[in-house]
């Protein structure tokens, strides 16, 4: 008998809380007139209004047109982001393989080789002068790509 009468005492306290709850909201439509509904009118701003002070509330929110028109807006962010961070990671990566490739051609040419070449079908030999253009050459692709040429 005592939980029956905890029991309705408990939902006589609650149930003016719990209909002093529900929103109202107010919003003006293209003509200017002003209206007030229980729900939120999609694709229109609306504020929350208090039923016991008449007064804006300070905590109203977007319209479900605006939340799906931001939520998208971050997804498209994110995928701008992550296909940055793709195209980036690429760059790196043909910035390493350019960096390794002068590098190891520096270290071919610091070791005073002969180097041969093919030109229209028929091989010859690079001339000293040539060897320096083309050791300029790696070094500033490797300066490029690397940071700096490497001591080989």
């Amino acid at each position: 008998m005592n939980r029956k009468i905890l029991t309705l005492a408990v939902l006589l306290v609650a149930a003016p809380a719990m209909s002093s709850a529900a929103s109202v909201y107010k919003w003006t439509d293209e003509n200017g007139v002003t209206h007030f509904g229980d729900r939120q009118p999609t694709g229109q701003q609306a504020e929350s209004v208090s039923i016991r002070t008449g007064k804006r509330s300070e905590n109203s929110r977007p319209s479900p047109q605006e939340q799906v028109e931001a939520l998208e807006s971050q997804e498209a962010e994110k995928a701008e982001r992550q296909q940055e961070n793709a195209v980036e990671k690429a760059r790196r990566k043909q910035r390493e393989a350019n960096c390794e490739t002068a590098r190891s051609n520096l270290g071919i040419l610091k070791r005073n080789s002969r180097i041969r070449v093919e030109e229209d079908g028929e091989q010859r030999y690079l001339s000293p002068e040539e060897i320096d253009e083309q050791r300029v050459k790696f070094e500033e692709i490797a300066e490029e790509n690397c940071g700096q040429p490497s001591e080989a």
